[in-house]
């Protein structure tokens, strides 16, 4: 349930769309790949025995941050194994912009489950390293452009296979009010708790506020610490920080990343929760 402010308080209303990316996997529909209607069963049928593994494993973290409100998680990367990697594959928008790499949905679909033990395998070594965001921009309602990072495939597939795993943890501790870039949440509903707690309390005044380019000014050494609170676990902490400092391709030339993350990258919604989480404390957010 929604905290409900105060009589004092003022009512401080952040909200933004949320991220399909970040939606719950059991919501998004399997679809089965060409071939025969015996291997499309087969396959659709290993893919439910794979999500219904996924979700076990998940559920076991999420009860144990949901009863150890103060434990730190030591070991979380297993949990990135081969049958959580494919389920974010298939979760992927087919038709998507490729990357720096190039690599399209369907090219990496191709030879997917010896991709996915490649990747796994990289992961697991260490030897994974993240490529640059490519730089795209989109004009804003007021003429300016907003600058978004389209990811390469792999790092699009393995962050929203990480999210998976962190958000079994974070939903357990983000706050009731908190509503932005989170799965089974919205802008509405943020609008229909400002709506009852205009109505249950008395309200002098609503503020509307905006962070100016928050994606492109978190820092680093800040949002690692915020995450240390609850993550334990180095190796998940050493990819999260390949991805900060994968940096931009823009017009042929990386540019190095020393504060920010890409607007537009899988892992960036639930990066800027962590930070208003622990960055905000005590403040009456609907974000």
């Amino acid at each position: 349930m929604m905290n409900e402010p105060r009589k004092s308080d003022p009512v401080i209303v952040a909200g933004k769309p949320t991220n399909n990316a970040n939606r719950k996997m059991a919501t998004e529909p399997a679809e089965p790949r060409t071939g025969a209607e015996g291997n499309a069963n087969q396959q659709s049928t290993s893919r439910t025995q794979c999500r219904i593994r996924v979700s076990q494993a998940l559920e076991r973290v999420r009860q144990a941050a949901r009863t150890r409100k103060k434990e730190r998680f030591t070991a979380l990367l297993h949990h990135v194994n081969i049958d959580l990697l494919r389920l974010s594959f298939y979760a992927l928008k087919r038709r998507a912009a490729p990357g720096a790499d190039g690599v399209t949905w369907q090219d990496y679909e191709t030879e997917l489950e010896s991709n996915l033990r490649d990747l796994h395998a990289r992961v697991h070594r260490g030897t994974y390293r993240a490529l640059p965001s490519r730089r795209r921009y989109i004009p804003k309602a007021d003429g300016r452009q907003r600058p978004l990072g389209i990811a390469a495939l792999e790092d699009k597939l393995l962050q929203r296979a990480v999210v998976s795993v962190l958000n079994a943890i974070y939903e357990e501790d983000f706050l009731g009010f908190s509503y932005g870039f989170r799965p089974g949440r919205s802008q509405h509903d943020a609008l229909d708790a400002l709506m009852v707690g205009i109505q249950r309390r008395k309200v002098s005044w609503i503020l509307d506020a905006d962070y100016r380019s928050f994606f492109d000014t978190v820092s680093h050494e800040w949002l690692v610490r915020f995450l240390e609170h609850r993550i334990g676990d180095d190796r998940l902490i050493r990819l999260i920080r390949k991805w900060l400092k994968a940096g931009v391709l823009e017009e042929g030339s990386i540019i190095e990343s020393e504060v920010g993350t890409p607007q537009g990258a899988t892992i960036s919604p639930l990066m800027a929760n962590v930070y208003l989480h622990y960055g905000a404390p005590g403040q009456t957010w609907c974000f």
